[in-house]
């Protein structure tokens, strides 16, 4: 006879299959980056997946335990695709390095692996990164159809390794739009901005918001939603976190913008700008570091997207899913406590 611990509800997939499902899910999102923003998106995939590669190597081959058999779960690859997707395109070489390093050996690893970590490995990282490199963080290119001068392949590689071009162009060469301004992404401009005294009206103007919404974001957006909603449909992930995340973002912007619409993004802005598609379908619905309820999830995802608006709105940060989530991962097990179902054929005790 075998005994097992809870919880008994048995899934259709292994973790194997789980975290390749995801890591296929991320494709169209992947995709939407690389023509907007050009070839540091693979740059920066294939340097997290080989740092992660190898240093979970090394730590399992330390622990004692089979590299190969802990390698083949493909977490610490999903841990650098999302990170990897987080970055910026043409961050340093050695931010993704350094990233992917504290994601899988610290918060990953240090708490004794996959289903001991507490926080979200990859968020973890990135939030390390957002902490001590700012700068290399928060440099994006515009989207190509409003770039001044889009670095090619040879341009890029040469700027992702030695941080400038043949010609001696830097990332800020490339930065301007094609009115010669510099560019930030939709979150940067507004929170620029409204610290230097414009108004909602007069930003949504520029030329980073174009005719719909955000200019390249909201497909990047719409393509990690298309892979969201595939991995529900394969039921890879619950509804849960996601439709609450989405839904506290967009009810918590539409009472901030009611309130004074000038100084608070239009909810759309939210939903489309940044990584909000990729927080709520793939960050938030990490199943190690996530709540495990069904009751708790709605709690926990709308906590989350409440906090997004928040800090987005009001804090130090544009963007804000990976400080949401990270908060959230500690308040998990609290959550789960309080919303257990109650065992079928309990009693009250009188």
């Amino acid at each position: 006879m075998m005994l097992s611990s809870s919880p008994y509800k048995k899934s259709s997939h292994s973790v194997s299959q789980l975290m390749q499902l995801v890591i296929f899910a991320t494709i169209p999102g992947a995709i939407a980056l690389f023509y907007f923003f050009g070839w540091g998106v693979w740059f920066n995939l294939i340097v997290c997946c080989s740092v992660a590669y190898a240093s979970e190597w090394l730590i399992v081959k330390l622990r004692n335990r089979d590299p190969k058999k802990v390698l083949s779960d493909y977490s610490a690859l999903l841990t650098a695709v999302l990170l990897a997707l987080a970055l910026p395109p043409l961050a340093p070489w050695w931010v993704a390095t350094i990233g992917t390093l504290f994601a899988i050996v610290f918060a990953k690893h240090l708490y004794g692996g996959l289903g001991y970590n507490p926080f979200n490995p990859a968020m973890t990282g990135y939030v390390l990164l957002l902490i001590s490199f700012p700068m290399a963080m928060t440099t994006w290119l515009p989207p190509q159809s409003i770039a001044a001068q889009a670095p090619d392949f040879i341009s890029s590689l040469q700027l992702f390794f030695s941080g400038s071009d043949s010609q001696g162009n830097t990332l800020n060469y490339y930065t301007l739009n094609a009115d010669g301004f510099t560019m930030a992404t939709p979150l940067d401009e507004i929170k620029t901005s409204f610290s230097m005294g414009y108004v909602f009206d007069e930003i949504k103007n520029k030329p980073i918001f174009g005719d719909w919404q955000n200019v390249g974001w909201q497909w990047v957006n719409l393509a990690f939603l298309a892979g969201g909603l595939f991995l529900i449909v394969k039921k890879a992930i619950s509804w849960h976190i996601p439709v609450s995340f989405l839904a506290a973002i967009y009810i918590t912007s539409f009472l901030a913008h009611g309130y004074d619409p000038q100084l608070n993004p239009a909810p759309m802005i939210h939903l489309l700008s940044g990584a909000t598609m990729l927080g709520a379908f793939f960050i938030a619905t990490d199943p190690v570091s996530a709540t495990t309820t069904n009751k708790g999830r709605i709690i926990f995802g709308a906590a989350i997207g409440f906090i997004v608006v928040m800090i987005r709105n009001y804090g130090g940060y544009p963007d804000a899913i990976a400080f949401a989530v990270l908060i959230m991962n500690m308040a998990a097990p609290l959550i789960d406590h309080y919303t257990q179902p109650k065992v079928y054929g309990s009693q009250e005790l009188k």
